[in-house]
């Protein structure tokens, strides 16, 4: 087997630039873990240059013919690839509860996806990297005031410091995608812990950027402030005018005063 055919419908777009991938590779820090998970490796151009470097290194590939590649041209991920959907798998049994950093050439198509659950990982996950669609990765690591600072922004920079890298042209994929791509990568803050119900800022969150539009005294009625609450200056704002710790404000004035 020379090549992997590169299937539409698992979005993959294969890396052919060595100097991309190294760079790429070179964005992990190697700062408080010793494990590195790569998400959707295809043939390795990304994974030979992580395997260079002092960590011990896994991939998990729902492709089937790139598992058979991977394990026929890298013989150092015998027995660290895990041909299963990194979606729907228990990757922390698979790590025995220890931290690993998660790094990949994203699909496009479940790239929102991955995210989300890496915020559900955090407690494992002390570092995140990779390539993104250019404009989620932009939003990823965009700061309040902008057009595309919404759910993703707010919900990752809660947990994590984000940081946009670099931009990647389309024209060193193959097949090439319609869209410029971007690297950003993501550090877990020294103190990730809510002083309020996470469950609760993230619906407060969701709730104001599914009316972006309408100030907050009105997107989030549903959580039943009493009118004097809702009175207040911050409550004429709309959401992408407030940044995290403005959210957690307000998650824990509808922990005090909703009803």
């Amino acid at each position: 087997m020379d090549k992997v055919k590169a299937k539409k419908h698992l979005g993959q777009h294969f890396l052919t630039d060595e100097n991309v991938a190294k760079r790429i590779a070179d964005t992990l820090t190697l700062e408080g873990y010793k494990k590195v998970l790569e998400i959707g490796p295809g043939m390795g151009v990304l994974t030979k240059y992580i395997l260079d470097k002092p960590t011990e290194t896994f991939v998990v590939e729902i492709d089937t013919e790139s598992v058979d590649y991977l394990n026929k041209h890298y013989p150092k991920l015998h027995n660290h690839i895990f041909g299963q959907d990194f979606l729907k798998f228990n990757i922390t049994e698979a790590f025995n509860q220890e931290a690993f950093a998660v790094i990949g050439n994203f699909p496009y198509n479940i790239s929102s996806q991955i995210v989300f659950r890496v915020l559900e990982l955090r407690d494992y996950v002390p570092e995140f990297a990779g390539m993104f669609q250019k404009e989620v990765a932009e939003r990823i690591c965009e700061k309040k005031g902008s057009k595309t600072y919404g759910i993703l922004s707010v919900l990752t920079q809660a947990f994590y410091d984000t940081e946009y890298l670099f931009t990647v042209s389309e024209h060193v994929f193959n097949p090439p995608p319609k869209v410029k791509s971007g690297v950003m990568r993501m550090r877990r803050k020294e103190n990730y812990s809510l002083p309020v119900s996470e469950k609760l800022f993230f619906s407060v969150v969701k709730a104001a950027f599914n009316q972006r539009r309408k100030t907050l005294r009105n997107s989030l009625k549903g959580f039943n402030l009493p009118e004097e609450i809702r009175e207040e200056a911050i409550f004429n704002l709309r959401p992408e005018q407030l940044n995290v710790e403005e959210f957690i404000d307000i998650t824990k004035k509808i922990e005090i005063h909703g009803v």
